[in-house]
This record gives C-alpha cells, structure tokens and sequence, in this order.
C-alpha cells in the first residue's frame, strides 16, 4: 500500500528579494528524509529579484523565444526556458500594482540550490521542485507542472514493461514531477499565502543527497518535435509565407511519399521523382497552384525551387 500525504503550512510572509528561502522552508516545514518539497515559482522569483515594473504586455517581448499562437489579446509564446504558456508566464498577482514577475532565470539551479541549502542546514535528504501553473491544449482550466527540479525522478519511464495481462507498454512514460506539482497546489492554493508544500510518500523517487537528476528541463520537448509547434491559424500564415526562421517548429522533414499524399488530397496533383533519385520530387503545377503546392512542402519540411521547364517545382527535404 502507499499511502501519499500532502500539507502546505500557514504563516509565510511576503517574500522580497533577497529573502532566504531555506531558512523559511525549514522553519515553517517539518521535513523528512525521503520528503518531496513543492515550492512555487512566484515565491523563487521573488526572492531572485525577479521582479520588473510594468505590464505583462511591456515585459513580454523580452521573455519570448518565439510566438505560438494569438487569439485576441492571449499570446501564447514560446519562452526562453522552451516552455509554451500564456504571456510566456509572466505573472501580475500577488506583486504590487505596476509590477510583474518573471518566471526564474533557471528554474532547475534554483530547485538545487534550495536542495543543497536543506541538506546544509538540517542533514536531511528531500527533493525538490519549483511549481508553476499552466493551461493545457484541449483541456479548460489550468494546474500546476514542474518547472524545476532537483533530486527527483521527474518521469518514470515504463517502455518495455508488461502489464498483468501480458501487454507490453511501449510509450507510457508518467510524468511524476507534474503530478507532484499538481497534487501539491490542492494545498497550497492560489490566494491562501502558503508557497511551500510537502509531499510525503513516495521516497523511492527521490535521489541520493548529492544526485540532483536531469531536472524538469529534461520535459520539455525541443522546438520541432512536439506535434503542435504552432496554433492552428498561425501553422497556416506560416506555411503561405515560408520563412526560414519559421521552418523549425514544424518538425523533421516528412517523406517523400508522405509529401506526395498529401499534395495529392489537397490539390489532385501527382508527383514523380527526380532523375537523380534520392527523395527529390517533381510536380508540375498549374497556374494558381504553385502558391499551394509550396506551403505544403514548407509545411512538410521541405524546399520548392524551379527547374528549367514551365511551371513545374523540384521539391527536396529541408536541412534540420
């Protein structure tokens, strides 16, 4: 049996730059070894000097790796941690009007940092993780994941085992370090003052002292190989302009046969291959297609150039 157990304690104060976070954390917590601290990023941000006067909309430039999506006044953004949120995850509660907080510098040193500083201090062995809230793409709402870790297992890999029926698990990888962010803000809340969570039961997932793990950056997916590198109607303007700096998010280039099916569905044009071989492609493209025909091979990591004769396109797979 495992039995998890979750407390957020009462009595934080404000924190300011400066503020020594694990003097508060062991006088406010009553640890353990084996233990998994939860602490929230607003409180690490804070007390890195984090914080910048102005607006959300002011600050976000400079947090933006590159735009995912826009609807309106909600930009989801690409930010220089690799994660995908909303305003790059800049938040504007809980700070004094006219200023905003910027998510950590480096979330995963910061987890460490507090990991060492507790071990320093009282000897004893937790794990740690920097929490933040974000939403999810087809899901309403919004939960906590883990933007930093340390000491952690941050996701238990079971590819290649069976279950009790005897099937094989081939993808399932549990992303525990969410999961434990996510258990942790059902104490913490978001308006009741208590950054600092303990989660207690799952020992077996926390490292050795002085074994920090590959932390929660080793969650994030690299730029183009998530699925959903852009938003719906961004991947389409994208695709018609063909820039070369937009190329990336849209994966590894497809294959030639992949490429050739979806010319096919989308404009009833065959393709045929180049007299060299390889996975060069040749269409020959009617007026009024060519525009069309060249999206989707950008759109498929691929280049459209012209050859000699009229209206045909050599296409061929893009660098990556």
């Amino acid at each position: 049996m495992i039995r998890l157990g979750v407390y957020a304690p009462d009595g934080a104060p404000e924190v300011m730059p400066g503020d020594d976070l694990v003097g508060l954390v062991v006088a406010l917590t009553e640890l353990a070894d084996g233990d998994v601290l939860v602490v929230t990023s607003k409180v690490v941000s804070k007390a890195e000097g984090r914080i910048r006067r102005g607006t959300r909309d002011q600050a976000l430039p400079g947090e933006t790796a590159r735009v995912v999506a826009r609807r309106g006044e909600t930009s989801i953004v690409r930010n220089h941690l690799g994660l995908t949120m909303a305003a790059a995850g800049i938040d504007a509660s809980n700070v004094l009007p006219g200023h905003v907080v910027l998510l950590p510098e480096d979330p995963d040193r910061s987890a460490r940092d507090l990991r060492e500083g507790i071990h320093a201090q009282t000897g004893l062995n937790v794990a740690v993780v920097v929490s933040d809230t974000a939403g999810r793409a087809w899901r309403e709402g919004q939960t906590d994941i883990a933007i930093g870790a340390a000491g952690l297992v941050v996701a238990e890999d079971f590819a290649g085992r069976t279950d009790a029926h005897g099937n094989e698990l081939a993808v399932t990888l549990p992303a525990v370090a969410d999961e434990i962010a996510g258990a942790a803000e059902l104490a913490t809340g978001k308006l009741g003052g208590r950054p600092f969570a303990v989660v207690r039961g799952r020992a077996d997932l926390v490292l050795p002292a002085g074994e920090h793990g590959p932390g929660a950056a080793s969650l994030v997916r690299a730029d183009g190989a998530d699925l959903f590198g852009y938003g719906a109607r961004e991947a389409v303007v994208r695709a018609l302009t063909g820039a070369e700096a937009d190329r990336r998010p849209f994966g590894a280039p497809a294959s030639a046969d992949e490429l050739s099916a979806v010319i096919l569905r989308a404009t009833g044009l065959h393709t045929s291959h180049t007299r060299a071989g390889g996975e060069g492609l040749l269409v020959t493209t009617p007026r009024g297609l060519t525009r069309a025909v060249q999206a989707l091979a950008f759109a498929h990591g691929w280049v459209a150039g012209t050859t000699d004769a009229a209206m045909e396109l050599r296409l061929r797979p893009a660098a990556y």
